[in-house]
């Protein structure tokens, strides 16, 4: 009598047995207007990096987080560049009581304006009666003109120190925007592959922090025989079957054909296919389809790709896009 185990083994080699051949039996048999070629899952990987140098106070992400675009991932030190803000402050300040020092001079030059202007006319009207000199117009006449060339100085000060305050502002504005640089964001939402920093570690400018991979830009690279390719169009549908759950049909798009033919990558499983030249193509399921699926993704996943070579033919209903319950 079979032991409860042994049945167990009998029954999982059966249905594993039988998934196997209903696969096989799938992806054997396309019609004309069709290819079908092996392939991996594979996501978009975001390399997270420092835009300066300096010393990493902490790290936020663990392998395999899932995080969201925006989020911060790790921290630099800033002690040194909140400096340079204070620094910069204070400039700001500086220049804004230089300006009000420059407004002030140009008040005192146009007074003394009005008074160069009001003697020099007050002489003028003696020296045509007579009771001055002409040397004495001269004078205030000579008088007058230094005055306004003082205004015209002063105005020119306070355009200076307007010009210093706009630049040390200017200044004071790209040092805060090097400081949001010190915490390092995801530029897009996904999943954290590879934690690559530590804290108290120093890098350098351009220094990964982590790699991550975008689940919102999801593709399998396949490669089909010229006689395959050659039929491709940009924007041609293709559907996806998984290994680990040929139950589900996942609908892509191409969106690359290599130029080039080259040979198949090495995880294609008879020598004589890789004897073939092939060309490179690649699949990519659309963004909106993966909603709500970014948790389950996984890239690396093997599986087959079935490719609609002719737009005019209908997909079999064997094919007919079938995607997995969002709660599974």
């Amino acid at each position: 009598m079979l032991g409860h185990r042994t049945i167990l083994i009998v029954l999982l080699l059966t249905v594993i047995a039988g998934g196997l051949y209903w696969y096989s039996e799938r992806e054997s048999g396309l019609p004309e207007g069709f290819a079908s070629a092996n392939g991996r899952l594979e996501a978009e990987r975001v390399d997270i990096a420092s835009k300066f140098s300096g010393r990493i106070r902490e790290v936020l992400v663990t392998e395999g987080e899932m995080v969201s675009g925006g989020q911060i991932l790790a921290h630099l030190d800033s002690t040194e560049i909140e400096a340079q803000i204070r620094e910069a402050d204070a400039a700001v300040l500086q220049a804004r009581e230089a300006l009000n020092e420059a407004r002030a001079l140009l008040a005192q030059r146009k007074s003394e304006l009005v008074l160069a202007d009001q003697e020099m006319h007050r002489s003028e009207t003696l020296g045509e009666r007579g009771f001055a000199s002409g040397e004495t117009v001269d004078r205030r006449r000579s008088q007058r003109a230094t005055a306004a060339a003082a205004v015209a100085s002063a105005k020119a000060g306070i355009a200076r120190a307007e010009a210093a305050i706009a630049a040390r502002e200017a200044t004071e504005e790209r040092i805060r925007a090097d400081l949001k640089e010190y915490e390092i964001a995801a530029p897009v939402g996904g999943r954290i592959q590879y934690r690559l920093a530590e804290p108290g570690e120093v890098t350098a400018a351009g220094g990964k922090i982590a790699t991550m991979l975008d689940l919102k830009r999801v593709y399998m690279t396949v490669y089909l025989p010229t006689r395959d390719a050659g039929r491709l169009a940009y924007g041609a549908e293709a559907r996806l079957i998984f290994d680990a759950a040929p139950e589900y049909v996942i609908p892509a798009t191409v969106t690359f054909v290599a130029s080039e033919a080259q040979f198949t990558p090495r995880y294609v499983e008879t020598e004589s296919e890789r004897d073939k030249l092939m060309f490179r193509v690649k699949l990519t399921i659309p963004a909106e389809t993966l909603e709500g699926y970014e948790r389950v993704v996984k890239a690396g996943i093997p599986g087959i790709a079935i490719v609609r070579t002719d737009p005019d033919i209908p997909w079999p209903r064997e094919f007919a896009v079938n995607l997995p319950p969002l709660n599974g």
